[in-house]
């Protein structure tokens, strides 16, 4: 048992409270719901009591505003997990959702890392790609699976057209040419796809000497 030691309105919606159980954040509740199971300060409760009333009343609302949230644009598990702990849900609500979400194909990380692999690889290099994917909660296999699909040209030719806008208005010495190297790979690009758009860098400097 532990002892409810606050129950505080949230700052961002008022018809919500924090939970607070033996000084510490535990969960957010609807107002009505505290109401209605009589929760105050100094009362002793179960865990799991708390997480199954959450459930019980809330896992509607958590899904709605869920939806909302990935309405923009395309979600992670991690993110909306982050999102609804973020919000007070517990474990029970923030897993409830998930599999609606699953159910409804709402989310789905393999395809979220394929689509996020193919369009920055024509901004970015595959190791960086690999490391945002990595940051967003997508599984290792997934990301694998989806860098897969983005070929070397690709890759070069969006390094060879970095290097001609990092170029502009420098002087293509040795010096300014390594830096140029580094700029790629610090873009996550590989050595050997830094080095060959390097390669067609000087192609074309010597077409336009021509």
């Amino acid at each position: 048992m532990q002892e409810i030691t606050g129950i505080t309105p949230q700052v961002k919606d008022k018809t919500r409270c924090n939970i607070f159980l033996d000084g510490k954040f535990y969960c957010g509740l609807k107002l009505e719901v505290v109401v209605k199971h009589r929760l105050k300060v100094g009362m002793k409760v179960e865990e799991n009591f708390l997480s199954q009333i959450q459930l019980d009343s809330e896992k509607s609302v958590a899904l709605d505003k869920t939806l909302t949230y990935i309405t923009a644009t395309q979600k992670t598990e991690k993110q909306i997990r982050d999102y609804l702990y973020k919000k007070g849900y517990l474990s029970t609500v923030v897993e409830y959702v998930l599999e609606k979400l699953r159910d409804y194909r709402f989310v789905d990380d393999k395809d979220y890392a394929e689509t996020y692999a193919k369009s920055y690889a024509t901004r970015k290099g595959k190791r960086l790609i690999k490391m945002e994917l990595y940051k967003k909660g997508i599984k290792k296999e997934e990301i694998e699976s989806a860098l897969n699909e983005v070929d070397e040209d690709t890759q070069i030719q969006t390094a060879s057209g970095l290097v001609e806008k990092y170029m502009r208005s420098k002087t293509p010495d040795r010096q300014t040419l390594a830096k140029a190297f580094r700029y790629l790979v610090s873009k996550g690009f590989d050595y050997d796809v830094a080095k060959k758009a390097l390669e067609n860098y000087g192609e074309l400097l010597e077409e336009g000497e021509e």
